[in-house]
């Protein structure tokens, strides 16, 4: 499987077919950030078992589902959105495409039942790679990289489907993949 771009902050990452590691087995993983002194990302798919509420009690709105980052910092809180008009100081990673801002406005917009799960998305941790470990990976064919999916991709509530679906809009090339077992044994 080889990528048919580059790494970019703003591009996803999509996990082989029979990755192992837990952390990234079936993902897809937004750069967030991709530079010369390595890479952030969060992986789209993986629901953690806590909703906002039981991070954040004091959240009217808890019923907001919390991702699984990344297994690095595990213990911090992060989001994505795309409301720059709402929640200002966010860092625009693509076009509309926004990480991090003003938390207590989103508090506030949260209490107030102002943002929905189509508008932000968080997450506990992140994905992280040191210099040149992402470009190791992609030598490797760990991931396929694609600039190409639509932003409610990013905001989807499809937890294990996401990476199927994500596969089978890159193309023919891909298509095929999206139906191997996670485990080879079972081919």
């Amino acid at each position: 499987m080889l990528s048919t771009i580059a790494a970019a902050a703003g591009r996803l990452l999509i996990s082989e077919p029979f990755m192992m590691d837990p952390n990234f087995k079936r993902s897809v993983v937004l750069l967030t950030e991709y530079t010369e002194a390595g890479a952030i990302g969060f992986v789209l798919n993986h629901q953690s078992e806590y909703l906002l509420g039981d991070i954040l009690p004091d959240t009217s709105y808890s019923e907001m589902p919390v991702y699984i980052g990344g297994p690095v910092a595990e213990n911090t809180l992060h989001f994505i959105h795309c409301v720059p008009g709402k929640i200002e100081g966010g860092i625009e990673i693509t076009n509309g495409i926004f990480w991090g801002g003003d938390f207590e406005m989103v508090k506030q917009l949260i209490s107030g039942y102002q943002l929905n799960e189509q508008e932000i998305k968080f997450f506990t941790g992140y994905s992280g790679w040191t210099p040149l470990q992402l470009d190791d990976e992609l030598r490797e064919n760990v991931w396929i990289v694609t600039d190409k999916f639509k932003q409610e991709t990013l905001f989807a509530n499809a937890d294990h489907n996401l990476w199927k679906e994500t596969v089978i809009n890159l193309g023919q090339r891909y298509a095929h993949i999206a139906n191997f077992p996670e485990n080879p044994e079972l081919n």
